[in-house]
């Protein structure tokens, strides 16, 4: 569910106030992440990769409350779930959006992952969760690229993630990582723990 709030009453009144109405309101952070566990992970339970990567950014994101905010129409509306965007080839050969909302739990979220993505290439409709505040993604896995800024549409506020494709070397696989939000949802400095936190969950998981 979502509802709009009065930005005054938040931590994000003076962000809103700047950012709002700016021309491009969007900041980019990089990051290189180890994702040797991922990867391990991934082969010996036989998950996808890209399923694992999600999970990690929904738990990473859930323990950042700017997360649940969004502005939207010169709004500010706050929301009690988080959903993880995914881009799904479609049987047409074109590409169809997936929202999958987060879990705690990586089996059910597994789960709904594959049910959802399978419905949506077959179908070739785009899977939306409108009441929660969905986190984008964009996997270019075949590509070996340095960073992306995403596009600013001004439709579309929600933090943005894209890679490409994971580097292999003798101790440890790294990824590349682009992180786009809308400076009135947060600030540099909470980006900045979210990409930690993100690292700190593949570690963990």
């Amino acid at each position: 569910m979502k509802k709009e709030i009065n930005p005054k009453e938040t931590t994000r009144a003076y962000a809103f106030e700047m950012w709002m109405k700016a021309p491009m309101p969007m900041v980019t952070l990089f990051k290189t992440l180890d994702v040797s566990r991922l990867v391990r992970v991934s082969r010996k339970t036989g998950m996808k990769f890209n399923m694992l990567m999600c999970w990690c950014i929904g738990k990473a994101a859930s323990t950042v409350k700017e997360f649940y905010l969004l502005p939207e129409a010169g709004k500010l509306m706050q929301f009690d779930s988080l959903a993880v965007n995914t881009i799904v080839e479609n049987k047409q050969g074109e590409v169809s959006s997936c929202d999958i909302p987060f879990s705690e739990d990586l089996s059910l979220f597994n789960d709904n992952y594959l049910r959802l993505t399978r419905a949506v290439a077959e179908s070739g409709k785009n899977h939306d969760l409108p009441d929660s505040m969905v986190i984008g993604t964009s996997a270019l896995a075949q590509y070996d690229i340095d960073g992306a800024v995403g596009m600013y549409s001004g439709i579309f506020n929600n933090p943005f993630l894209i890679w490409g494709r994971y580097k292999r070397s003798f101790f440890r696989t790294t990824l590349k990582v682009s992180f786009q939000f809308h400076h009135t949802q947060m600030d540099g400095a909470q980006a900045a723990r979210f990409l930690d936190e993100l690292q700190r969950v593949f570690r963990s998981l």
